[in-house]
């Protein structure tokens, strides 16, 4: 038993502190989250072996309980024994052949972010990636159902639904939310909003034309196809909230994040700034045949996932009584992952909390090997969307990078605060343009 008494304060307190101090105690080490028993597992070769071991570490705990009052048993969240019917649904529009199809579009709107940006101006860095990946995930799913006033409400509810999700997780005691507090309220606000938005788009959908997005896909699978059953109304709207939710704040953290560490290496801001000129060669944005081209712009992204996860903490929770890493845990014991922990392994990475995205260059191993890099998760139950969520970050970062610095804020510079997720939440930042002739002009530039 790690020597704490109630984990789930100093989780919420000191997360990565107390995260980072755990492998000192073994390689699965007991804490308790509320009055409830947890393990977590500090070794990457055993957190490989749980995911990869669907049948007897199955999505559960205490963050999927939470997650499926907000998402359902969509394919984020669904047991073990619906993940490959569910997955098979929503897989054929994150393939590499659409994702490439959706790479105009993520180049479009980085662009158009661009655009209203000036020299000189003070940008809020987190909340402009947010609405960006809103944006574009919204593209994805349902073409251009939603307006721009939606889709900024759905960026306000995400803030306030990851910070409640975190706390419901590592204090999982459940009369707490019960309460009429003023966060509480606001948090089923936020969920609810989140549903009424999707169901209402769903409904203009159904009176309308068919469309060739993802919700068109689903609304044909409620009519079913004669092998499979139908599709259920609940599971559209499930499977839209999830893939509205996780498309969106994940990559905004990882673009915030992005910009955050570039400012404080300038030689990989020069690198990245000379690959990107090189390859774009006075194009306004990058298409889908630049990408194998940006390869540093990659691999800047790439160790921002490695720095900084958005991803860093998951729950899984045992079917059957079985032994692992020498203890026994009964069924239905909750087991604690972090992927920010196993990103920090100085035995995968020397230096850890070193920024390098030369790790990530070809040639390079950089951990890969050792099973400790998981940013997407492993096994089976891999996030369907990393080809998707690589690909925007990638077009994103190489679209601003060709026109904009952007540079702290004299004064203390924002850590990555977690909650459901892990970055900066708001980070704001200042704009310099790379572009000689305007750079005093104080008018947006770049068109």
């Amino acid at each position: 038993m790690f020597p704490f008494l109630g984990c789930g304060i100093a989780l919420l307190r000191r997360p990565l502190e107390f995260l980072r101090s755990l492998p000192a105690h073994g390689d699965l080490v007991e804490i308790r989250l509320g009055l409830q028993r947890a393990w977590v597992v500090c070794h990457p070769e055993l957190v490989q072996r749980m995911l990869r071991d669907t049948r007897t570490f199955d999505k559960g705990g205490p963050l999927y309980d939470r997650l499926r009052a907000l998402m359902g048993d969509g394919v984020v969240t669904c047991p073990a024994a619906e993940h490959r019917r569910q997955r098979r649904l929503v897989q054929p529009a994150f393939r590499p052949s659409r994702v490439a199809g959706h790479t105009e579009l993520m180049a479009e709107e980085a662009e158009s972010l661009c655009h209203g940006w000036w020299a000189g101006q003070q940008v809020g860095v987190s909340a402009d990636m947010l609405a960006l990946t809103t944006r574009v995930i919204s593209r994805v799913l349902f073409s251009d159902s939603l307006d721009a006033a939606t889709t900024a409400e759905i960026r306000r509810c995400l803030a306030v639904v990851v910070r409640g999700l975190f706390v419901r997780t590592v204090i999982p005691i459940d009369a707490l939310f019960r309460l009429p507090t003023p966060a509480n309220r606001r948090y089923r606000h936020a969920v609810g909003r989140v549903h009424a938005i999707v169901d209402a788009a769903i409904a203009e959908r159904r009176r309308g034309a068919p469309r060739d997005d993802l919700l068109g896909t689903l609304l044909a699978a409620t009519r079913g196809d004669g092998e499979e059953a139908s599709v259920t109304d609940r599971e559209v709207r499930d499977q839209l909230v999830s893939l509205l939710l996780t498309g969106a704040e994940s990559t905004a953290l990882c673009l915030t994040s992005v910009f955050s560490l570039l400012a404080r290496h300038p030689e990989a801001e020069r690198r990245l700034h000379a690959e990107v000129d090189a390859v774009l060669a006075g194009r306004r944005r990058p298409g889908p045949a630049d990408l194998p081209r940006l390869v540093y712009t990659r691999s800047v992204v790439t160790e921002t996932l490695r720095h900084w996860p958005p991803g860093w903490l998951f729950t899984r929770v045992t079917t059957r009584e079985t032994d692992f890493a020498g203890c026994r845990l009964p069924r239905g014991s909750t087991v604690v992952y972090s992927p920010y922990l196993l990103h920090h392994d100085p035995v995968s990475f020397p230096d850890p909390d070193r920024f390098l995205p030369e790790r990530w260059l070809p040639g390079q191993d950089a951990g890969a090997s050792h099973g400790a890099m998981i940013p997407f998760a492993a096994g089976s139950r891999t996030c369907l969307g990393d080809t998707f969520s690589m690909a925007e970050a990638t077009v994103t970062l190489a679209t601003v990078a060709a026109r904009w610095r952007l540079r702290h804020l004299p004064g203390p510079v924002e850590p990555p605060r977690p909650a459901a997720t892990l970055g900066p939440r708001s980070l704001v930042m200042t704009c310099e343009s790379r572009n000689r002739d305007n750079t005093s002009t104080g008018l947006p530039i770049g068109r």
